[in-house]
């Protein structure tokens, strides 16, 4: 009777030991697939450069910036994002300026072709302010972005990143901000090219600001850029640049505003410590941002730091970028 009860113990204890195991291993099985499905379903992410990551070499003259296409290749991105004030020939507005930016935007397009690389956005500077206050300068300053509009086409760049500078009252920047991108955007539409506004200086650096111009404007074809690095809403003496800055908005915050109507974002890097995490900015956070908005494409990455190699930084962002990529939830 005894061995029979050890008998019949000895099997129960096997029995429940074997459901235990596959329990375990159902578990185990749905733990796996559920991390796959949630791997899936995750954004997707491309890496293209800021051109003015090495704006010194290109002013200082130790670069081409003709050959920016290859050098960010070079560096492993698959995209670039151009600026035009480094571009001598289109430095200043003219009877000709049209003439000027299509040939450099022709030109460029045939050394990205080359390269192997996507053209992603021109970053539109100098080109006159979309809220100023003056009429004429206004009207001006549409008719030129929209000439570099037609060059984001000929190029296959989905954007042109243009700046609201101009006009210090709010109310009355708010209104300027609004007619510009209205008509721009109008042009978008028919040219198939965004508009898209970077936080970059006074009032645009103002998440909530902003974002009012954008419901207002309330076009597919009109977005921001958001900058992770340029929240500086006043500076010391009214300074538009450089000067210590008196007013600064929250990034956090300023991000997750402006991410519903991003059409790129712009990892903006200055200092990093040992472990290649920038020293002012949580990257972590900042791209869990942009995930959880549902943002997919290209992430920018702009180095705008003291190390003596540009290309040293621009490595160790990038490297952060992917980092807090590889750790999204």
């Amino acid at each position: 009777m005894k061995n029979y009860l050890l008998g019949a113990l000895l099997c129960a204890f096997v029995l429940i030991s074997c459901k235990e195991e596959v329990k375990k291993e159902e578990n185990s099985a749905f733990a796996k697939a559920e991390k796959e499905v949630s791997k899936e379903n995750m954004p997707s992410y491309k890496h293209s450069l800021a051109q003015w990551s090495l704006h010194k070499p290109f002013q200082e003259g130790t670069m081409d910036p003709m050959e920016f296409p290859q050098i960010a290749k070079d560096l492993g991105f698959t995209g670039v994002e151009y600026v035009t004030q480094l571009y001598p020939s289109v430095a200043e507005v003219g009877t000709d300026y049209k003439e000027r930016v299509m040939k450099l935007a022709k030109d460029l397009n045939a050394k990205a072709t080359a390269a192997g690389i996507d053209n992603v956005l021109i970053m539109v500077d100098h080109a006159g302010e979309l809220a100023d206050p003056d009429p004429k300068k206004l009207e001006e300053a549409i008719a030129n972005h929209k000439i570099w509009m037609d060059a984001a086409k000929l190029m296959g760049a989905h954007s042109v990143r243009a700046n609201l500078f101009g006009e210090l009252d709010p109310v009355k920047w708010h209104a300027l901000s609004v007619a510009s991108l209205k008509e721009l955007g109008a042009y978008g539409k028919e040219v198939g090219v965004n508009v898209i506004i970077e936080n970059h200086g006074g009032w645009s650096s103002d998440g909530e600001k902003l974002v009012a111009v954008m419901k207002e404007v309330n076009m597919e074809t009109v977005g921001v850029l958001p900058d992770f690095g340029n929240f500086c809403v006043k500076r010391e003496g009214g300074e538009r640049w450089s000067a210590p800055c008196v007013l600064e908005y929250d990034t956090y915050k300023g991000i997750e505003e402006m991410m519903p109507y991003a059409k790129g974002v712009s990892a903006k890097s200055y200092n990093f410590d040992e472990n290649g995490n920038e020293t002012k900015l949580d990257y972590q956070r900042l791209m869990q941002i942009v995930a959880d908005s549902g943002f997919e494409g290209y992430v920018g990455t702009e180095y705008e730091g003291p190390l003596e190699d540009p290309k040293e930084g621009i490595a160790l962002t990038k490297a952060l970028v992917q980092k807090s990529i590889d750790k999204l939830k």
